[in-house]
């Protein structure tokens, strides 16, 4: 199985590579450039459609059997704002979409982010770890260590997985 990976982060590129050879038993993955169509700190909605223009522009039939597309992006819930990753898988004709768990970030590094700067780069300056968002992540350092953001992604790509691993319980018509 070929899978290319919406992005050259290797972060991103490694979750999805564990979670397929621990679901498939073997996965070639590459990453690839693929843009968002969304902006660079997305919010709400925008990081879901993100993730799902990552996958279907990563994905090439010629060359590889899906698509993921990967992206992080800030959820307002009452008065939290909650960081959730999104994952989304395409094959051409079926698009399956999960998420991870979503955390907090500082006040004072959220206030930076609604003034208009990107998490990944408050948070590097934060942690005091330049592209800390291609290392641990901002939850490696939050979480001391206990959750990286290799980990966070994968659960994404597991979860948007789910359908796939019981599509008799899915298929209705692979839905686009």
């Amino acid at each position: 199985m070929k899978v290319a990976v919406g992005s050259t982060n290797p972060v991103k590129v490694k979750a999805v590579e564990n979670v397929f050879r621990r679901v498939y038993g073997e996965a070639e993955v590459e990453g690839v450039k693929a843009m968002s169509g969304v902006p660079s700190q997305p919010f709400g909605e925008e990081t879901i459609i993100g993730a799902i223009n990552r996958a279907k522009r990563a994905y090439a039939p010629e060359k590889f059997d899906m698509g993921v597309g990967i992206e992080a992006g800030l959820f307002r819930v009452g008065e939290f704002t909650l960081d959730v990753q999104y994952c989304a898988i395409y094959d051409g004709s079926w698009l399956t979409l999960g998420c991870g768990s979503g955390f907090e970030y500082p006040p004072t590094v959220l206030d930076e982010v609604l003034a208009g700067k990107e998490v990944g780069d408050v948070m590097s300056r934060v942690a005091g770890i330049e592209n800390l968002g291609e290392k641990e992540g901002a939850i490696g350092f939050l979480s001391h260590g206990m959750l990286t953001r290799t980990q966070l992604t994968e659960q994404s790509v597991l979860m948007a997985l789910i359908p796939r691993l019981n599509p008799i319980l899915y298929h209705k018509g692979h839905r686009d």
